[in-house]
């Protein structure tokens, strides 16, 4: 291997993939890698990639064209292709051309020293082989120190959602240890973090022996007081009344919840492979807003899946109407070879899959500034995460409840906590100026046991 060969990485996807690349640079770095933020001084150039839909691929394969013309004029170049496009596709991948080297799958990283090695003499190299156990469990993530962090608690699924590729491309569901988290946690909270998100595909189903999800979220909520705790993603099915408390008894867990719904009809739902009904979400979310009052609360939506009719359309509006979302993700149904959609074709035309989508989206806006409307007057706790897009005279933080605040700079820091009175909405921004006292004074930095 040469020393200090410089490598380029670009992440594509979900934020799983963005915990993934950390993992990666943590095994390159420990190989003598070096890490550049420059493609042109790369030796070696990575794109760690998402296949969960058709148009994240096809970026993906646009991007890869840049990289073709980058290794024409710097032959030595080593381009590889990692995640879970690379799972799902690996020989297309392969036959684009000769520029693409490597393609490595989600559970096979620790090989990457050794293939690029193999690939500066010329052999391509192809590693996607699956696992059933935690791989990466003793693998400290290559992190800069900041004020956020992503910690990955299990890989995989095992739900088999009929749209989804997720368990082809990263397997089953499989945890890592709660002790091993937790020393990582130790580790951020040593190191001065602010906020730690947990991840995985499901992470209601985690399992450590007798230890659940809500056990562990306890456990990590326990390591720093100060330590903002959020988690994704939760399936509706696996949300159990024991994690619903465990949330309620932490100030310092986020009384936030993404629980993607992906369609309020039941026929959908089945034809989905969901596993639960309208009915059951329903009681569901009114269970949670019961045991927490300023609960925020997001979900997915898929637009036009197969067979979806316009009544089946109009009770998802229903949904959306009576849960009253603070935000949705909102997709048109994209098919995914191998999956049992696939089989049920794309029978729903563009255009209607395109009008559907936006009327859920306009619906979507409006609930949520209803929602945000009546947040206006009030200090909310914000973590300041940096400069605004827009001025670079102001900040931009995000609350407990997951909704992006701006408000002026006033000698504060990225990291910081403060208290931002909310002057005025609009669907998707709360705007507001900083009160007059500091936020060790607010309820976050106790339990509700205190």
């Amino acid at each position: 291997m040469q020393a200090n060969r410089s490598v380029y990485i670009e992440t594509y996807g979900c934020q799983m993939n963005m915990a993934d690349t950390e993992i990666v640079l943590s095994i390159i770095n420990k190989a003598g890698f070096i890490r550049t933020e420059t493609l042109s001084n790369a030796d070696v150039v990575l794109v760690n990639t998402c296949a969960v839909r058709d148009n994240a691929e096809q970026r993906i394969i646009g991007r890869l064209g840049d990289f073709n013309h980058y290794k024409k004029a710097n032959p030595n170049v080593i381009v590889g292709v990692l995640g879970c496009m690379a799972k799902r596709v690996c020989k297309e991948l392969m036959e684009l051309g000769d520029f693409v080297d490597l393609v490595v799958g989600p559970d096979e990283y620790r090989k990457l020293p050794a293939l690029i090695d193999a690939a500066v003499s010329g052999e391509k190299g192809i590693a996607v082989k699956l696992s059933r156990v935690e791989k990466y469990d003793d693998i400290d993530p290559f992190r800069t120190d900041g004020f956020s962090a992503w910690v990955s608690i299990m890989r995989g699924c095992d739900k088999f959602c009929t749209y989804c590729v997720v368990p082809f491309t990263r397997g089953r569901e499989r945890s890592r240890s709660l002790a091993s988290i937790v020393l990582e946690m130790e580790d951020l909270s040593r190191r001065g973090f602010k906020e730690v998100t947990l991840l995985g595909q499901n992470v209601n189903s985690y399992s450590d022996g007798e230890f659940d999800f809500a056990d562990l979220l306890v456990k990590v909520a326990s390591v720093d007081k100060k330590m903002r705790i959020r988690f994704m993603t939760s399936h509706p099915q696996d949300m159990s009344d024991k994690l619903i408390d465990a949330i309620a008894s932490r100030n310092n867990i986020c009384n936030y919840i993404h629980l993607p719904v992906q369609s309020g009809s039941n026929r959908i739902l089945e034809l989905m492979n969901r596993t639960y009904t309208r009915d059951q979400y329903f009681n569901l979310v009114r269970r949670i807003k019961k045991n927490i009052p300023d609960i925020s609360l997001s979900t997915d939506i898929i637009s036009g899946f197969p067979t979806e009719t316009e009544d089946d359309h109009k009770i998802t509006l229903d949904l959306l109407q009576e849960v009253e979302f603070d935000g949705a993700y909102t997709f048109k149904y994209s098919p995914r070879e191998n999956t049992k959609a696939w089989r049920m074709g794309d029978d729903i035309p563009e255009e209607v899959k395109n009008r559907r989508l936006s009327e859920i989206i306009e619906l979507q806006r409006n609930i949520s500034l209803r929602r945000n409307t009546t947040i206006i007057g009030n200090t909310v706790e914000v973590l300041v995460e940096g400069l605004s897009k827009k001025s670079a005279n102001e900040f931009c933080g995000r609350t407990d409840t997951n909704k992006m605040v701006i408000f002026p700079k006033n000698g504060d820091n990225i990291g910081d906590y403060l208290g931002i009175r909310i002057e005025r909405v609009n669907s998707a921004t709360l705007f507001g100026t900083k009160t007059g006292y500091a936020l060790p004074q607010l309820a976050m930095f106790t339990t509700k046991e205190d």
